[in-house]
């Protein structure tokens, strides 16, 4: 998805901002009102935990709902769950450790790090990586074209090697664009631990989490490993929970394992740092730039824009039943941590309700609530029988490892995939169609013929299918 661009003014205040970290009161606030926020999650339901820091020390600290529904066990303010992609800027925190000791720069080409890379012509650095500006294909949306989502199978870093190895091309060319991708994350703790002769979750422990006072927290690198006190993450199914629990060894662009007590503490160090120094605060927190110099507003694992006209640092995260949410307000000094164990819980709106009681009369609201947008309409097409057929057969991409076959169902034109999906195409226009898999198109050669097809979405944009 392209975010929203900042203009460099606005990007320049808000730096700034976070640099002069000039310290705002803001008003008392009953626990009653935040307990108001988690009512929902109760003895009979997963929940979340809830952390306010302000000048630097912990005045909150809550927990709500069951951390193992199986045992009747409670979540605890030192209940651990996982944070999603705000583990993101603590991989970009251990990339910047190691180009403050010149053993690495932010604009090496990945390649020198990473030979398994394909060289895509133009440089490809770790800084377009850390700000996914890098055009590299998700791998965990390739692989959910293959019929193998994330936690169906124990992914590992050796198979986002492999998977990577095998893209002839990139979603666009390096520095010109911005889409979300999880895999240049995966690829930095590779760095990492290749650059530091170290397990990436060691060098973190040791240069990251030790030194902060961070005890509860690690990487989900062996995701068979006892961790205790760990909360089960859950979905919710109508009105039950069912557990749904990231089974991958993946880490760097999630799987960090912590408590709202610790990441307190990690939001601290942007004010008075004990890992890393001035630079090092100022290089994480700066927004990024284009290749012509337009800015955008994700620095390295954080997001810096204004909410309700005050500086915020922040990043959510999602994975399997997990949500999480962490931000920061530096003119406040105000930090608010939100981690849940369960799909609905809504991290983010509860972090912001929670943010908007500290903040009080500093932020600005709307004298009127915003229209609602209208919902576009779905466009609708119906195929020529003879365009039908030319799209009927096999298909192949040796990028994705899958055989998708077209065919009719009924009325209905669909994907068959092994061993046993069933995509349903609606057309849209000629040779287009929309499915749940993405946007399908049907390439033509010269002399008319269906000879390709071609799988769009919004983190893989042109996947390409080579007729059998």
């Amino acid at each position: 998805m392209k975010r929203i661009l900042l203009s460099l003014s606005l990007s320049t205040a808000v730096c700034a901002a976070l640099l002069a970290q000039a310290v705002i009161d803001t008003p008392a606030v009953p626990a009653a009102r935040v307990d108001a926020v988690f009512s929902r999650w109760n003895t009979q339901t997963p929940g979340c935990a809830v952390g306010v820091a302000q000048g630097g020390k912990s005045i909150l600290e809550k927990s709500y709902g069951m951390a193992d529904l199986e045992h009747d066990v409670a979540n605890t303010t030192e209940t651990i769950f996982e944070a999603g992609s705000v583990s993101k800027q603590f991989t970009a925190a251990a990339v910047l450790l190691l180009a403050q000791e010149g053993k690495l720069s932010l604009d090496d080409p990945a390649r020198k790090y990473l030979p398994e890379l394909p060289d895509y012509g133009a440089p490809l650095t770790i800084r377009h990586m850390l700000q996914h500006t890098s055009g590299l294909r998700d791998w965990g949306e390739v692989e959910s074209m293959a019929g193998w989502p994330r936690t169906t199978r124990t992914y590992s870093h050796a198979h986002v090697l492999d998977i990577v190895s095998r893209q002839k091309s990139l979603n666009f060319a390096s520095g010109t664009q911005w889409s979300y991708s999880n895999t240049g994350y995966n690829l930095a703790a590779v760095i990492v631990s290749r650059v530091s002769g170290k397990p990436f979750a060691e060098f973190s422990e040791e240069r990251i989490f030790k030194p902060l006072g961070m005890t509860r927290t690690s990487w989900r690198d062996d995701f068979t490993r006892i961790v205790k006190g760990r909360a089960i993450a859950y979905s919710q199914v109508g009105s039950e929970f069912r557990t749904n629990m990231p089974f991958e060894n993946v880490h760097g662009n999630g799987g960090l394992l912590t408590t709202v007590g610790d990441l307190l503490k990690w939001n601290e160090n942007f004010v008075t740092p004990r890992v890393g120094d001035a630079a090092f605060l100022k290089i994480e927190q700066e927004p990024g730039r284009f290749n012509d110099g337009k800015s955008h507003d994700y620095a390295l694992g954080l997001y810096v824009r204004p909410y309700k006209g005050v500086p915020e640092v922040s990043h959510s995260g999602s994975t399997a039943g997990y949500r999480a949410h962490l931000t920061r307000y530096p003119q406040q000094h105000l930090s608010v941590a939100v981690l849940c164990n369960v799909s609905s819980g809504q991290a983010t709106q509860y972090a912001l309700s929670v943010a908007d009681m500290y903040l009080g009369s500093t932020i600005k609201t709307d004298s009127a609530p915003a229209a609602p947008r209208a919902r576009p309409e779905t466009a609708s097409f119906t195929p020529e029988l003879a365009d039908i057929a030319a799209y009927l057969g096999a298909y192949y991409s040796d990028e994705a490892e899958v055989r998708y076959e077209v065919a009719k169902d009924g009325d209905a034109i669909v994907i068959r995939r092994r061993p046993d999906a069933t995509i349903r195409l609606r057309a849209t226009k000629k040779d287009e169609f929309a499915s749940p898999a993405g946007a399908v198109v049907f390439l033509r050669d010269e002399s008319g013929a269906v000879k390709e097809m071609s799988v769009r979405s919004a983190r893989v944009f042109d996947m390409r299918f080579k007729r059998d």
